[in-house]
């Protein structure tokens, strides 16, 4: 299945495996953070690229001490009226630092999808039988957020501070 990044289809390169599963030698893998939490030793010492996923009822501060060494973190959405992962997205960029790949899985809704994007997440997973076009589409919908993020778009506020100081 094909992963989207910045609305361009991307060939998915990470491999999720099960708890009970083998652990692939050379390919990037995401394991759960209960597999995380069990194995954490042996996976810190591991070659490949190793990522965790997250449910949503998992906050990020458990693998904090750990995100040097991980290059992916997989958040879950499980339903849309469910937004924590929008935090823990922030709280990964802002507050922990990560500089690693934030993926969404899940319910990734097209509706969403630049809210994601716009608070540090990088790829998603969409849901199985989507149109993949549609998100793509989605962002292009919006040019002005009055939030301000990391993502570098200045707010109405500043630019309206810009346009005054360029006119005095």
């Amino acid at each position: 299945m094909a992963i989207l990044r910045n609305g361009v289809p991307q060939p998915n390169e990470w491999v999720r495996v099960a708890d009970d599963q083998p652990l692939p030698e050379t390919e990037k893998a995401i394991v759960s953070l209960e597999r995380w939490q069990a194995e954490r030793e042996s996976l810190r010492q591991r070659n490949a690229a190793i990522g965790v996923s997250l449910k949503s009822d998992q906050s990020p501060l458990l693998i904090a001490e750990d995100l040097d060494r991980l290059s992916l973190v997989a958040l879950e959405f499980p339903k849309f009226t469910d937004g924590r992962a929008f935090s823990y997205a922030r709280l990964l960029r802002d507050r922990l630092a990560f500089t690693g790949e934030i993926r969404a899985f899940g319910q990734v809704l097209r509706d969403q999808y630049v809210f994601m994007l716009r608070c540090g997440i990088d790829t998603i997973e969409p849901p199985a039988g989507k149109r993949i076009e549609g998100y793509a589409e989605a962002l292009k919908e919006f040019s002005v957020f009055y939030q301000p993020t990391d993502d570098g778009r200045a707010t109405p506020l500043q630019l309206r501070h810009r346009k005054a100081a360029v006119a005095a």
